[in-house]
């Protein structure tokens, strides 16, 4: 069965992930940080910009996946998979050592997404 939606937002997902883990290479190589993240706060702001990102978007993709196997309508799973992807990158621009509003932003989009995909999937699977 093909996955147009899901896939299209994977892409983007795991190419951004890439990127984050390049820039945690980058900033480790810069700051000769080779393991943890040592004093710099450099290299944890690099490395949780990833983990954050590692976190929560296996699950909104899964999630995402479920809900257009289980026959979601292309709206909703465009729109689930935009604010994944928003709040992805707003939550990358947004972290750092004081609160900034796209993170905040970034993080309510990415639990909306999840919540959004997991109840359409959920729904859908009762039909």
């Amino acid at each position: 069965m093909p996955i147009p939606v899901t896939a299209l937002y994977l892409a983007f997902n795991a190419v951004l992930s890439v990127a984050l883990a390049a820039n945690v290479t980058r900033v480790r190589a810069k700051t000769s940080v080779f393991l943890g993240t040592g004093e710099s706060p450099e290299v944890l702001l690099a490395v949780r910009r990833h983990g954050n990102n590692a976190e929560y978007v296996p699950l909104a993709l899964v999630a995402l996946l479920c809900a257009e196997l289980a026959g979601g309508g292309a709206a909703v799973l465009h729109g689930v998979g935009a604010a994944l992807s928003l709040g992805r990158v707003l939550h990358v621009v947004g972290v750092g050592p004081t609160p900034k509003p796209p993170r905040a932003i970034g993080a309510v989009l990415t639990w909306a997404a999840i919540v959004v995909a997991a109840v359409a999937a959920a729904v859908l699977s009762y039909r």
